[in-house]
């Protein structure tokens, strides 16, 4: 099963109505299939520049790790080398802190990531987790 146009939409619709709910700056959402395309992607009004790389590099570095990036920090901080090399085989789209969070389907199986930034990365992930589960998916951010 891939992610198709209107779950991807109905996921960037839940993360920002979650954003307002907690009163978040603005955000930028992609999402990604589980083969790392972009699916959706929403910029709110003010969001700064850059976003986008950076929600991206989110969702893509969950993705390529098969964890989400909230996992990714926690081994940057234990193997900071092994990220840095990892992060250039991967053509440098790995942002390793909250906000890139897996989407999995009923049987478990990963079939895609959103990533998300604009907040601080706590507030990122916890956006990206609402968005998901607003669309009917379960939400992996571990």
């Amino acid at each position: 099963m891939s992610i198709g146009l209107d779950d991807a939409r109905a996921m960037i619709a839940g993360a920002r109505a979650a954003a307002r709910t907690l009163g978040l700056k603005p955000l930028s959402v992609v999402v990604l299939d589980a083969g790392g395309h972009v699916t959706a992607f929403e910029r709110e009004d003010g969001s700064s520049n850059k976003r986008f790389e950076i929600a991206f590099g989110k969702a893509h570095g969950a993705l390529s790790f098969g964890m989400g990036s909230r996992a990714l920090m926690a081994r940057a901080e234990a193997q900071p080398y092994f990220i840095a090399a990892a992060t250039a085989a991967i053509g440098g789209s790995l942002i390793p802190v909250p906000g890139g969070v897996l989407i999995t389907n009923a049987e478990g199986a990963t079939i895609g990531a959103v990533g998300i930034s604009g907040d601080n990365s706590d507030n990122d992930e916890r956006a990206a987790i609402a968005g998901i589960e607003a669309a009917g998916f379960t939400a992996n951010p571990g």
